[in-house]
């Protein structure tokens, strides 16, 4: 069962009228959730939105019938889900479909970890990711790729840094709570 840090970038939170310029993916140990392959990075302005989609659908096997091909874990996967299902309709492109097959949502544990609240459990404010994306917009029409790369390097450090700490700590979570019944 290969697992996967996935996640995008777009022009905007609309799937409906923003695009997405970038599909970022990287291979994840399976029981450590440390990086083990390379970061990919599909760019949008080197193609086109369909092109990433079709390069993205073709070598993840995302849409493959076996549901353990490719597992995703993400931060906030429901972002990730709705775009790539809405941009692929639009493009006449097989639909992806995140969240009815296995993947793994770190964002809960943030939400713990962030005593049940959802404001102020997003990934830059519980580790060193720079930012909260909303600048990606704003360096897309000035066409600032340099900064968007930079980001997208940094929120994959913080992410899969966060990652390995969750699996590491969590099986002893389970031990003590054990002991406990």
């Amino acid at each position: 069962m290969p697992t996967f840090y996935l996640d995008i970038e777009t022009t905007g939170l609309n799937p409906k009228k923003d695009k997405i310029i970038t599909i970022q993916y990287q291979e994840l140990h399976r029981n450590t959730g440390k990086p083990i392959g390379e970061l990919k990075i599909l760019k949008e302005w080197k193609s086109s939105e369909k092109s990433i989609l079709e390069t993205f659908l073709k070598d993840s096997r995302i849409t493959d019938d076996y549901p353990f091909t490719f597992v995703p874990v993400g931060y906030n996967l429901g972002f990730e889900h709705n775009f790539l299902r809405e941009r692929c309709a639009l493009h006449s492109l097989h639909p992806v479909d995140i969240l009815n097959k296995p993947f793994l949502d770190l964002r809960v544990c943030g939400v713990i970890m962030n005593n049940g609240e959802f404001k102020g459990s997003g990934l830059n404010k519980l580790t060193k990711k720079a930012g909260d994306g909303s600048q990606v917009p704003l360096w897309y029409s000035k066409k600032d790729y340099v900064s968007i790369e930079a980001y997208i390097k940094n929120e994959t450090e913080a992410f899969t840094e966060f990652s390995a700490w969750l699996y590491k700590e969590l099986p002893d979570c389970l031990k003590r709570f054990k002991e406990q019944g």
